[in-house]
């Protein structure tokens, strides 16, 4: 078979990679959504190119030899030492970008990319990552074996299988120097040590969160931004470490997700300091409900006590009105309060079981018709051999003459 003609197939098997315009998948990590790809002549306005490797890696070359390269394709570009096997995963003006975005110290940072990957370099790269489940487990006994407090999180093999990256996590500062000398010794390859945290170890092993999704860390997110308290504070959320925490055992990312609304719309809620005084009492904030507008306030600052819950627009005007020295009857004064409507649940009074309980009724009236039937047929029968059968029986009018026994009129 000539290779010009052979098209290589990669994940699912589809022709030259998953998507070649928009948004495609590759292994794990989502892919930069591509909105310029159906621009004429975007591909050919920059020779940047992004290329993805295991999981979360990814690295930017440069098309020097004007490849005709599209999404999907499986390329071998540059490394120190050989070369690496990679997808390509975007073209065009959005690479310049997303350079700009990684934080590339120098031009010498972006390397070239050879050549479109031959069955050869596939070969070799199939070989060098049946490598990698063993060399962790191997690479995790040695590192125990000269007591150093780390763990060895993940292994990837480079393309040519001259090289292999070791993902560590550690909490101090490790001198694996004697761990490199083993590791080298044992594996026969180059040795490169880097250390990740506990959020990108969670991007590269991947998994799904309580939300039910996969995690974020490993399908879009790339930029790892500190999660403090304070974000489930702002929320209102109870500060509960078991389900504040994420996989990776810090405070889930999503916790910054949606801080900022609520920033924003807790601006335009009264202070919590301030006690609204009316005519019956002094009444003390209890709870807010932030993006609803609305507060709850009580008499007790402790307990819930005559509680009472109002827009924020009338508790500032509560405000104002203690400022000038006057104390409203009540909080809900003169219909100030407004209560937002809120959806109201169809089937919030039904049952889940109301429709057995109509199929229950169906079979007892059933079987009470059947019960009745055969009463009816046991009944004892009239003289004469006949069952009385439901017929009433009649008493004879005035002073007419009792029929005798037999059934047949007596003569006189």
């Amino acid at each position: 078979m000539d290779y010009k003609s052979m098209k290589l197939k990669i994940y699912n098997g589809c022709d030259r990679g998953l998507c070649i315009r928009g948004c495609g998948r590759q292994d794990r990590q989502l892919n930069t959504y591509d909105w310029l790809a159906g621009v004429p002549g975007n591909a050919e306005s920059t020779d940047l190119v992004e290329v993805q490797f295991k999981n979360t890696r990814k690295g930017y070359y440069r098309n020097v030899n004007n490849l005709d390269l599209k999404k999907g394709d499986i390329v071998a570009v540059e490394a120190n030492p050989g070369h690496d096997i990679g997808v390509v995963t975007l073209t065009g003006k959005l690479v310049e970008l997303q350079v700009k975005k990684a934080n590339l110290k120098s031009a010498d940072d972006i390397k070239r990319i050879y050549r479109i990957a031959k069955p050869v370099d596939m070969d070799k790269y199939r070989e060098a990552k049946s490598r990698e489940h063993d060399t962790m487990i191997q690479s995790r006994q040695i590192a125990k074996s000269l007591d150093l407090q780390m763990k060895i999180g993940d292994v990837e093999y480079q393309g040519d299988g001259n090289k292999a990256i070791f993902y560590y996590i550690a909490d101090e500062r490790v001198d694996f120097r004697q761990l490199i000398k083993v590791l080298a010794e044992t594996f026969h390859v180059r040795i490169e040590m880097k250390q990740i945290g506990a959020r990108q170890e969670a991007g590269r092993i991947g998994g799904t969160g309580p939300c039910g999704r996969e995690l974020c860390c490993a399908t879009w997110m790339k930029n790892f931004v500190s999660v403090s308290t304070g974000a489930a504070r702002y929320q209102d959320i109870s500060l509960n470490p078991q389900k504040l925490a994420g996989m990776c055992a810090k405070l889930k990312c999503c916790l910054n997700y949606e801080v900022d609304n609520y920033i924003e719309a807790s601006r335009r809620l009264p202070s919590k300091e301030i006690v609204l005084q009316t005519q019956d009492s002094d009444y003390y904030l209890f709870k807010s409900d932030i993006l609803a507008g609305m507060v709850t306030y009580s008499t007790d600052k402790k307990i819930p006590s005559n509680v009472e819950t109002i827009t924020a627009q009338r508790a500032f005007e509560v405000i104002d009105m203690n400022k000038r020295g006057e104390k409203p009857l009540s909080l809900l004064e003169d219909g100030a309060m407004k209560r937002q409507d809120r959806p109201v649940d169809l089937l919030a009074g039904e049952s889940i079981t109301r429709f057995d309980k109509a199929k229950k009724k169906k079979k007892n009236k059933n079987r009470n018709a059947k019960q009745a039937d055969r009463r009816r047929q046991e009944r004892p029968t009239a003289q004469g051999g006949r069952p009385t059968g439901n017929k009433p029986v009649t008493k004879p009018a005035g002073n007419a003459p009792k029929q005798p026994q037999g059934g047949q009129p007596s003569g006189e």
